[in-house]
């Protein structure tokens, strides 16, 4: 399908700079791919999306690797979980519509909304050591959030840095690092999963995915850079754009 280099690249760019920081790249890039090619069918499309954000997602991986150190002890059990769980989730689309998902999701992003105004200290500083007794949690969280992000997929990196906030006591930035790793896995599967069930685009995926990393890498500098109040500011930011994307979707015709 012809394409326009220019759109699709720029959005890729910046889709790639705050899905690095906190997540949120597919509410820029899924939108801009549904309204660029009207007739090509959502597998399809949302396939193309991954193969954008997955490029992204291992760039800040590697960066944010060798910067911030990730709690390996739990984030691998999460990640090979969500391998698995993000399958699943989009074979669930097959027989459970998407949209069913909506004000369940829309409930959930306004707590978390609610819960980050409230502690102004939510995630500015670790609040205790991650320990082999978190194994299990995290094998859970990373099934359930592989699942979502499967079937849903809208907000999933947000969820995943609030609940490494919450359920294991990191700070912000460790959270979105270690965010990046269950993403890297939910992606790989879903690509998998939608290759099978039709055709890629791949030459807009690919070109993309080259902005998208780029993106990447000037998103995870300014994360570095700037720590922790701005990783959550930008939080903040995406959490109230997605509920307020869902709202209006939930609107009546």
């Amino acid at each position: 399908m012809p394409f326009d280099p220019l759109l699709l690249g720029s959005v890729a760019f910046f889709a790639g700079i705050v899905d690095a920081v906190v997540g949120g790249g597919g509410l820029i890039q899924v939108p801009v791919l549904l309204g660029h090619f009207p007739n090509a069918s959502i597998p399809t499309l949302f396939g193309t999306n991954k193969v954008s954000s997955i490029a992204g997602t291992g760039a800040a991986m590697w960066r944010f690797t060798r910067a911030v150190p990730i709690p390996w002890r739990i984030v691998l059990p999460a990640a090979l979980m969500a391998l698995g769980g993000a399958w699943i989730g989009a074979a669930i689309v097959a027989w459970l519509p998407r949209e069913a998902m909506k004000p369940l999701v829309l409930v959930l992003m306004i707590a978390v909304a609610v819960q980050t105004f409230r502690r102004k200290d939510f995630g500015h500083a670790a609040t205790r050591e991650v320990s082999a007794a978190d194994r299990p949690r995290a094998v859970a969280f990373g099934g359930a959030m592989g699942v979502y992000d499967g079937f849903f997929g809208p907000g999933t990196g947000s969820l995943l840095i609030f609940g490494f906030v919450r359920l294991f006591g990191m700070d912000l930035l460790r959270a979105s690092a270690s965010a990046k790793v269950i993403n890297a896995a939910t992606n790989v599967s879903a690509i998998a999963f939608f290759a099978s069930h039709g055709p890629l685009l791949w030459s807009a995926g690919l070109l993309m995915a080259a902005c998208n990393l780029v993106g990447a890498q000037v998103g995870t500098w300014l994360a570095l850079r700037h720590g922790t109040a701005f990783v959550r500011k930008a939080f903040l930011v995406v959490v109230l754009v997605l509920i307020a994307k869902l709202a209006w979707e939930l609107l009546p015709a």
